[in-house]
Formats: structure tokens, sequence, C-alpha cells
């Protein structure tokens, strides 16, 4: 079979002009640029910080032992790493036919560095450059390849639920959010400081996406230890996420809500399954924790979530236990993890023992159908 794929968890490298003309005039001064030390290296520099490139960020096309954490220059960098024309034809070499595409260090993952904003309305009119950027040049050079992604403004939930109904109505498919706003000190989904947030995605069919990581935490605790505890972790990080937005109720008030889990793969999913039912049936204290009479957390968890896998492996084989229509797959362009130039392949040799629909589902169904976007007209007959 020759299986199309939607991927739901790539990166952008901002390239340098982003933020060019696209702030107003007063605050213009003031938008992040790339600067250049003595030494050579090159760096996002914002409201007195920077922010390097950090290698493993853009490794695509590099031989492995050229990967590093020191900081890239744009011209270290495979040009698909910034550029929408080059990245479409390294994704026609992936046998990719869809991205959606994610923040990478001048934004945080959800928009957190524009969050830090020492001017408030210099942090706001930063996320609305991304998004700008995002949709007319990123999206806008191919729009049936990309999935328009968005960056909230963390700052106000009302005025991020403005936000979301009018980038909902200029063509955002998505947004992504915090796994846990606590870590970067806002307030806690356990309480209804994010509803209308919330209700403005359920009403718009936003996607709420979750990346491993986007504020900040890692179930890697130990002083000293090495990246690669960290990036073993990543699993943990979606663990502790779905069962902490489940427990605060989100999922409850908004029914219709979707949540999507990035670079969180599928291995856990059972296992917390298991747990919640048997915390239902013997542990949960009664006093109103769970406030759906109607359905169990694990229902909610296999109605409301779907969790992105790069490493297709034997846990396919509980793929229906998960739910084999909220799986959905992801080449993670151009991280380290990347599956690229391989991802069609791998896909392929992996699916091919499943039934062709379920194979589909998983490889791109699945994401069309939660994003809303079909495969590009050029592919959509031979699928």
């Amino acid at each position: 079979m020759t299986l199309r794929i939607i991927s739901v968890d790539d990166h952008v490298i901002e390239p340098a002009h982003l933020f060019e003309g696209r702030l107003p005039a007063a605050l213009q001064p003031d938008a992040p640029r790339i600067v250049t030390a003595a030494d050579g290296t090159e760096a996002w520099e914002y409201d007195g910080q920077r922010y390097p490139q950090i290698g493993l960020n853009a490794v695509v096309g590099r031989p492995k032992d050229q990967w590093s954490m020191d900081p890239a220059r744009f011209d270290e960098m495979r040009r698909g790493c910034w550029d929408p024309v080059a990245r479409v034809a390294d994704m026609d070499l992936d046998g990719v036919d869809v991205q959606l595409c994610y923040p990478s260090l001048i934004a945080g993952f959800a928009g957190t560095v524009f969050l830090r904003s020492r001017d408030p309305r210099l942090g706001l009119a930063c996320v609305r450059a991304w998004n700008d950027w995002q949709l007319e040049e990123w999206v806008g050079s191919n729009p049936e390849r990309f999935i328009p992604l968005q960056l909230p403004w963390l700052a106000d939930p009302v005025l991020a639920a403005e936000e979301v109904r009018a980038n909902a109505a200029r063509g955002f498919k998505a947004v992504s959010f915090l796994e846990n706003p606590v870590d970067v000190g806002l307030p806690s989904l356990h309480t209804d400081h994010w509803d209308p947030f919330l209700a403005a995605c359920e009403e718009t069919g936003t996607v709420v996406c979750l990346h491993c990581a986007s504020s900040g935490w890692s179930a890697s605790r130990s002083p000293g230890a090495p990246l690669e505890l960290l990036t073993s972790l990543f699993p943990v990080n979606a663990l502790v996420a779905a069962a902490d937005w489940l427990w605060s109720g989100v999922p409850v008030r908004f029914p219709h809500l979707k949540i999507c889990l990035a670079e969180s793969g599928i291995d856990w999913v059972p296992m917390l399954i298991h747990r919640l039912d048997y915390v239902m049936d013997h542990s949960a204290t009664g006093g109103g924790a769970w406030a759906d009479r109607e359905h169990r957390p694990s229902e909610v968890l296999r109605r409301n979530f779907w969790f992105s896998v790069i490493d297709l492996n034997a846990s396919l084989v509980l793929r229906h236990e998960i739910g084999v229509e909220h799986i959905v797959l992801e080449s993670d362009y151009p991280h380290a993890d990347s599956t690229w130039p391989q991802t069609r392949t791998r896909a392929e040799q992996a699916l091919a023992p499943l039934p062709v629909e379920e194979a589909e589902m998983i490889a791109w169904r699945n994401a069309s159908r939660l994003f809303r976007h079909e495969l590009p007209t050029s592919t959509r007959k031979a699928a």
C-alpha cells in the first residue's frame, strides 16, 4: 500500500524577518530580532534576553555525529527548517502530505516567552505578529499542505477567547496551549479561570494542542541528569497532562472540546485507562470530584483526547483499547526525534499488519477529521 500522511507535530524555526513590519509602529523597535555575537553565533534578542537556536532543534539532513546542543546559525540549517517552500519539498521527500507546525524557542511552544514580556502590549503584539506570519506566509505559501496553528495570549483568558474567535474566522484550526498553566505561574486548570478561552475553543472547533514540555515541566528531576533522561520521559509528561486535564473537569464542562497531545506516544494510554477505572471503582472519594454521572473518566479520555505517535511499535496491538480513531501520526521535523526522510516508509512498514482502513485512520484520516483539513488535491485521488 501507499499511505498518505498528515503529521500533527512538526516545528518551524522562525525566520529572521518574521517580526519585521508586523508590530504597531510604536512597538516595532522592540520586536524580537536576530543578532550575531562576536564568535559568529546567532540568537534571537528580545526584551533584554537572548534565545539561541539550539542545534538539536534543527538537525534534519545533518550526519548524527554533527548533532549537538551548541547554538546553530541559519546557514547551518537545512532550508526547510525556516522556508515554507523548501519545507514542502522536504515533505515530498518524506512522503508527508500535510504538516501542523509548532513554534520554536523565540516564542516557546505556547507563547510563554511573550507572556513574560515586561510590557504586556509588546507581548500581545508579538503573539499577533507570530500568528499573522504563520497564517499569511507559512500556511499562505501552500494552504493545502499546512494546518494553521496559533499562539494564545496567556495573560488574559477573556482576550485570549476573543483572539481565538477572530483567528477561527481567519482560518486557524488549532491553538498551542500549556500542559499545565501553574508551571509558569498562571491559575490552575482546577479553577474556572480558563473557561472563557476553553469555551471559545469548543465553540469554534479550535483544537487545543498540548505539546510536551510546553509549560517547562519535566519528570526528569535529578540534578546533573543527561538530556537523554528528559527525552526518555516525554510520555510521562503526556500522562500527567492528560490525567490533570481530566480531573480538572475541563472536558466535562466542555464535552465537545478537542485536545491533542503532541509528542505523547501511545504506550502509556492503556495504563492510564486501567488506573482511572480502578480508582473510580475503589479509591474515588465520592465527594463530587468527578461531576459526569453518565461517563467515566476513561470514557472521556477516549472521547476528548487525541494521541500523537512518532515511534509506531508493539503498542499498536492495544489500539482498540486506546481508541484507534484517536491515534494520530507525527514526524517532528526538524528535531532530533524526527523520522524525516523516512516517515512514510516507516509508517507503511509499521502499519502493514493492520487492516487498510485502520492504517489510513492512523496515518491521515483521524487527523483530517480532527483538524478539518482535507488531503491536498494532488494526493486526494490516490488516497
